[in-house]
């Protein structure tokens, strides 16, 4: 695929220029030509190696600016502005984040040559993601853009709002525990060997375990520090190794959900994000095979990517949704007694919503029951960690003077 710029009028006779990437040139003409638009030149576009390299490195756009730019496109659709002029307001409010100026310009520039939105929405889809670009997809042929643009904007909003409150739940217990592990590591290269150092004339038989056993932490801590970073770095390179083995993903999404607490939170997380997004997706008008599909691959989770995988399958053979649901075996009773009724009653995206909601307001009380365990467990961590510091260190002293 090749860029190519091109320049052209409309029936105002307003002059119009953007870019589209084609195959080639006559490919261009055609879509420009059928977008009512009348052409005036096309040329090729040059690649410029330094703008691309520094569109990988630091052009990020986060949830927040996507359920923004949704909302805002949606608000201007619904007002009946035509989406070539709501984009061309956005490119506008967006040049102060460029990451989004990018998106937008490149968007509108491929709307203009004739390009559908959600054909142009593919060249990020990994800012946007599957499910985001076939609801677009899918709205625009069935001519319900307004429709869809607020069901996502929504969708994300609810999301992003769920995923703030997981952070503000999680900052204090993830700051205490990574001060404790710093302070930690600088107590037992640097100052610990300083206050052992005291007892050097003593002689390790004169000393208690406690003594001997931090003097042998420090010393290991002190010649083998290296041992950490390296160790972090290559646990860090093996499961990035192991994420491209579907069995490995499978065994280690498996280990989270059986994890005290943590793994509830995982899969109530899980069940909330996914079935929200089944519920857009069929609210959209996608099929339920394709939703189900979409949905697998933005689950997160390979237990239950491959879950939505064999419902899919089984619902393509002709097996109820509701069975097929059961007969995974991973998914709660509620869920599936759910599914059943919103079968039963044709409302199934509805039902979807609402089970949605649920299992989001039960991991907001998973978080809340998961920071008020973490508290006390860092305490009492903590104490026991200075009591046998203050042990180590003061012991020597207490048997020294004793033994006048």
């Amino acid at each position: 695929m090749s860029k190519f710029q091109f320049k052209a009028k409309d029936w105002n006779g307003k002059v119009v220029r953007g870019i589209l990437e084609m195959a080639d040139k006559s490919q261009v003409i055609e879509s420009v030509k059928s977008n009512g638009l009348i052409l005036l030149s096309v040329e090729e576009e040059r690649d410029n190696v330094f703008r691309e390299i520094h569109r990988k490195l630091f052009v990020r756009v986060g949830l927040k600016d996507v359920s923004s730019l949704t909302r805002q496109l949606s608000t201007m659709m619904t007002a009946g502005l035509p989406l070539t002029d709501a984009l061309s307001l956005l490119k506008g409010q967006a040049e102060g984040n460029m990451a989004v100026y990018e998106i937008v310009d490149y968007c509108l520039n491929q709307v203009r040559g004739g390009q559908p939105l959600g054909k142009s929405l593919e060249k990020y889809t990994n800012v946007f993601g599957e499910a985001y670009i076939a609801s677009i997809s899918a709205g625009e042929e069935a001519g319900v853009m307004e429709e869809v643009l607020s069901k996502l904007a929504k969708n994300l909003e609810n999301q992003d709002e769920f995923n703030g409150k997981v952070k503000g739940a999680m900052v204090y217990p993830v700051i205490v525990v990574v001060g404790m592990l710093i302070v930690a590591f600088i107590m037992m290269i640097f100052v610990v060997p300083k206050l052992l150092g005291l007892y050097a004339d003593f002689g390790t038989a004169k000393l208690p375990a406690t003594t001997k056993a931090l003097m042998a932490m420090s010393d290991f801590m002190v010649d083998w520090w290296f041992i950490f970073p390296i160790g972090a770095m290559g646990l860090y390179g093996l499961l990035k190794v192991g994420d491209k083995n579907p069995n490995f993903r499978l065994k280690r999404d498996s280990l989270k959900l059986k994890l005290p607490v943590l793994g509830e939170l995982t899969k109530k997380t899980t069940l909330s994000n996914t079935i929200r997004t089944l519920s857009m997706l069929l609210g959209a008008g996608i099929s339920l095979v394709e939703a189900l599909r979409i949905v697998s691959k933005v689950a997160g989770n390979e237990v239950y990517d491959q879950a939505f995988i064999r419902i899919a399958e089984r619902v393509q053979k002709g097996f109820s949704i509701s069975n097929s649901f059961e007969e995974t075996a991973v998914f709660p009773v509620i869920v599936e007694q759910m599914v059943a009724t919103g079968e039963a009653t044709g409302k199934l995206d509805e039902v979807l919503l609402r089970v949605s909601d649920y299992f989001a307001t039960e991991a907001e009380q998973s978080v809340k029951s998961l920071t008020s365990a973490i508290e006390p467990i860092i305490m009492i961590v903590l104490g026991i960690g200075v009591a046998f510091l203050v042990v180590a260190v003061i012991m020597p002293i207490y048997n020294l003077t004793s033994s006048f």
